[in-house]
């Protein structure tokens, strides 16, 4: 009896270590690199090349983040929020995310699918009556164009795969699209909300027909108008209800609180005698409506700001199969869908060996792309030159953020790769 008694106090032993390991392994929380499967001497090759970026003028200032197996190994730091004031980057600051914002309404659709609210198979018209007739502009041979009637309605996947031939208003009917008041990615100086604005957008030429080609532009901004139809809610509240608060993204959103002001970081322009600060609040190219716009557009294409360690843990809980601290946000079938090649049929039009899933370019054939990686690593980017990417092979996650819109420097983007899988020694 004795020895049953100790057998069962040591398997609850067993059994609370084991929970409190597991917890702590969830919970993306800074540890040593080595401890991960890093090598610190190997990392300062990362933190010298980047300090570099800054000293050459190059780069602004940057933050980056790399977790792996659930916990932090790297986060730093570099360069200057404002340069003009001489306010270095701290790792808490706050940036302009611009497309990272589509994997975020990609989810939130893939939720909505979870609640038997809609199927990513039906067609966008079901929802937004707009789209149930759509055109297409077709080039002639006197460099002008003709427009069509779609072959077919464009479907949700369409729009989470980028093959609905929604472009960004510079396509072939570039002139309608501009009488209409509607090109580029940017939102945040409109007083019309984003769903109005996708309503206007049904009644314009697109640049493809459906499921025929990979076109990059608005579809995710119709996505984010889906969602609000759909859930009866803003977008900004839809996420922040269902990705946001379950995942402590707490410095996530659409426009900044006015607390927060002073961790907007800078953007910047690089010119011709170097890096100047962009126009304010300018545009696409400046520093935007963020802090005193009208906060009625909602861009689910390019629209929110964030911090490398919300990010961060969004990409962690796509990671653990659609979890974060014991919190699920998505089914790991949801996930698994999202991540796989969606577009074997249609070239990618970017990266050898590259495809794109429900939100995420996805790495189908690591030789043809030719850089350091796995196959099955999914991600994307941003306008104002920010990264990321998921490496379920190496359970993975970085977080690249920076704010500089254009930009001439792409050595930043090859290397960094490079930096981080040579440092891995396990």
């Amino acid at each position: 009896m004795k020895l049953q008694k100790k057998l069962y106090i040591l398997i609850l032993l067993l059994a609370a270590l084991f929970f409190e390991n597991n917890t702590y392994a969830q919970s993306f929380t800074e540890t040593s690199p080595e401890k991960v499967g890093f090598s610190s001497e190997r990392l300062e090759y990362l933190t010298k090349t980047f300090e570099g970026f800054v000293e050459n003028d190059a780069l602004p200032g940057s933050v980056i983040l790399v977790a792996r197996k659930g916990e932090i190994a790297y986060y730093k730091a570099f360069g200057k929020r404002d340069i003009e004031q001489n306010d270095p980057m701290e790792r808490t600051d706050i940036f302009r995310i611009a497309s990272q914002t589509k994997a975020i309404v990609s989810v939130g659709i893939m939720i909505l699918q979870e609640r038997g609210l809609l199927t990513i198979s039906e067609p966008v018209g079901k929802y937004i009556p707009e789209f149930n007739k759509t055109t297409v502009a077709v080039p002639d041979e006197n460099g002008g164009y003709t427009i069509e009637q779609a072959h077919r309605a464009i479907t949700i996947r369409d729009l989470l795969t980028h093959t609905a031939g929604v472009g960004y208003g510079n396509g072939v009917a570039a002139d309608k699209w501009k009488e209409a008041g509607i090109q580029g990615w940017y939102f945040a100086d409109r007083e019309e909300p984003i769903l109005q604005t996708v309503k206007r957008m049904a009644k314009l030429p697109f640049d493809a027909q459906p499921g025929e080609k990979f076109v990059y532009g608005y579809s995710t901004d119709i996505l984010g108008a889906l969602i609000e139809v759909v859930s009866g809610q803003s977008l900004d509240a839809f996420l922040s209800e269902n990705v946001f608060q379950p995942l402590g993204m707490n410095d996530t959103h659409f426009y900044l609180p006015k607390e927060k002001n002073d961790r907007l970081s800078v953007v910047y322009s690089a010119t011709d005698t170097g890096i100047e600060k962009a126009p304010n609040p300018g545009a696409m190219v400046g520093q935007g409506a963020y802090i005193k716009g009208p906060r009625v557009s909602y861009s689910g294409g390019a629209g929110l700001l964030s911090t490398a360690f919300d990010y961060g843990r969004f990409l962690q809980m796509m990671l653990n199969e659609g979890e974060l601290d014991g919190t699920r946000i998505l089914s790991r079938k949801s996930v698994e869908l999202m991540t796989v090649d969606h577009i074997s049929n249609i070239k990618f039009p970017w990266d050898n060996g590259t495809g794109f899933g429900l939100g995420f370019s996805v790495v189908k054939n690591l030789g043809d792309r030719g850089t350091m990686g796995s196959v099955g690593e999914y991600g994307w980017g941003g306008a104002y030159h920010s990264s990321y990417w998921v490496d379920p092979s190496e359970e993975l996650v970085v977080v690249y953020l920076t704010q500089v819109i254009p930009t001439k420097i792409s050595e930043d983007h090859q290397k960094l790769p490079v930096l981080i899988y040579q440092a891995i020694i396990d």
